[in-house]
Order: structure tokens, then sequence, then C-alpha cells
């Protein structure tokens, strides 16, 4: 998926994927699962992140959402994926 998101209307909402690299099954394990969603949560209340559906399978994150209040989308999705991605990159690191 390309990081240059570009979003044309900012009160619409928009779907996006997002694929692990090579589609390696990241997702099967809880811990990297509950990083999403603590991000999306974080999203949600700090960032104007609305949200109004997401589905995390094992190697992809389905999400619906649109920007609210000063925020721009491209921005919200592009700090979401970008501190997402290192976190669940840590933990596997650190995982036995």
């Amino acid at each position: 998926m390309s990081i240059n998101y570009k979003f044309h209307k900012p009160e619409a909402a928009y779907f996006v994927c997002f694929a692990v690299i090579e589609w390696v099954a990241v997702f099967i394990r809880n811990e990297y699962k509950d990083i999403f969603v603590d991000s999306l949560e974080f999203g949600q209340k700090e960032k104007g992140m609305e949200t109004y559906v997401w589905c995390i399978m094992t190697n992809h994150v389905h999400l619906v959402f649109r920007s609210i209040g000063d925020y721009k989308a491209e921005q919200i999705l592009g700090n979401f994926n970008r501190y997402t991605s290192k976190a669940v990159v840590i933990a596997a690191k650190d995982s036995p």
C-alpha cells in the first residue's frame, strides 16, 4: 500500500487496507492485535479519527474511517500506520 495517501473530500469516510509485507500472518498473536486496537483507540480519542468499522485478519486489516475536527485524514492515517507498524516490529523482536 502506498504511504502517500490522497483524500480529496475531508468530510468523507474512506476504506483503507493495511497489508503485512509478504502477507506474513502477523495477527495470529493477540499481542499484535492488541497493539492495533490500542493504536486505533488512541487515534479515536486524540487524533480526530472517527471509525465506522474495522476487521483484523491474519495478514491484513480493513478500516473505514474519516477525519473530524481540524485533523487531516492523510496525517491521521500516516501517523497511525507508522506508529502501529513500528510497535508491532518491536514487539516481534522482543517475543520469544
